[in-house]
């Protein structure tokens, strides 16, 4: 099991050491053109976890590719990039012009809460994106969807090669003169009480697709890393601990092993998917 970081909870550049650390380092969501963001304030913390509404700031795919990415590549871990656009075309664009030799993987965000949603569905630019290249694909689902399985059948007949579960989950806390913390109003949810929600998707989209997943919602310790495995995640990544444990990529990784003891098994893979639902257990009569 590898342990990323979720996209645009590790700025690489800034906290190299930490980057280190992990298996592979997933960038912020890169759009075709340069944003600025949603104005501040645009984080803000609630009694269970984090609300952001960053809203996708980013210098654009031209300065990213030509200054941001060969930095990126010096670090010594496989980097994974987020891509984000408004169209199909958006997508598929950035990923024609990835190299192999700078990006290991893909991971395209179709579910940001906190922009417009891209004109095309999940599949479409899924399709688009696989015949532009050849890198691995991530799609990176909401569990705001009330048919997450279906759309994850959808990109994995698109040619997906894996999931990215779960982004957040739009959300709004009040200050105590009962106003939004954000500007913006509504922000993305995330942190330990997501954990649930994440762990549902992952075990759905597992028994929908069989998919490598990436599970990630409210990682904070070894034993839910290996919670998300039994579920059906493949690998981790951590998100909302960043902020407030740098080091947690090493510690997680060093509970995970441990966790494994406790549970009785040797590694995270002989866990996986053995938390099936209910529903899909064997029935035995009566």
């Amino acid at each position: 099991m590898r342990i990323l970081n979720a996209s645009g909870c590790l700025d690489a550049l800034a906290a190299p050491e930490v980057a280190r650390e992990l298996d592979a380092f997933v960038t912020k969501t890169v759009t075709p053109l340069p944003r600025e963001g949603s104005a501040p304030p645009r984080i803000a913390e609630t009694a269970h976890g984090m609300l952001n509404a960053i809203g996708l700031a980013n210098p654009g795919r031209d300065r990213f590719l030509a200054e941001h990415l060969p930095r990126l590549s010096q670090l010594g871990v496989p980097i994974w990039v987020s891509v984000g656009g408004f169209t199909a075309a958006d997508y598929a664009e950035t990923c024609a012009v990835l190299r192999s030799d700078e990006a290991a993987a893909v991971e395209l965000n179709l579910s940001c809460p906190n922009v417009d949603e891209a004109a095309d569905s999940a599949a479409e630019i899924v399709a688009a994106c696989r015949r532009a290249t050849e890198l691995p694909l991530y799609a990176k689902l909401s569990a705001a969807h009330p048919e997450i399985a279906e759309v994850a059948r959808a990109v994995a007949a698109a040619g997906a090669d894996g999931l990215s579960l779960i982004n957040t989950l739009r959300a709004v806390a009040l200050d105590s003169r009962l106003r939004p913390l954000l500007a913006r109003g509504s922000g993305g949810l995330s942190g330990p009480v997501l954990k649930p929600v994440a762990l549902h998707a992952v075990s759905i989209c597992h028994e929908a697709t069989g998919l490598p997943i990436v599970g990630m919602g409210g990682i904070q310790s070894g034993g839910d890393a290996l919670e998300f495995a039994a579920c059906g995640a493949s690998d981790v990544a951590l998100g909302t601990v960043l902020f407030a444990d740098p080091g947690a990529p090493a510690r997680v990784r060093a509970e995970l092993a441990a966790a494994c003891e406790d549970a009785g098994v040797v590694s995270p893979d002989d866990a996986r998917a053995s938390a099936k639902s209910p529903e899909t257990q064997p029935k035995v009569p009566a």
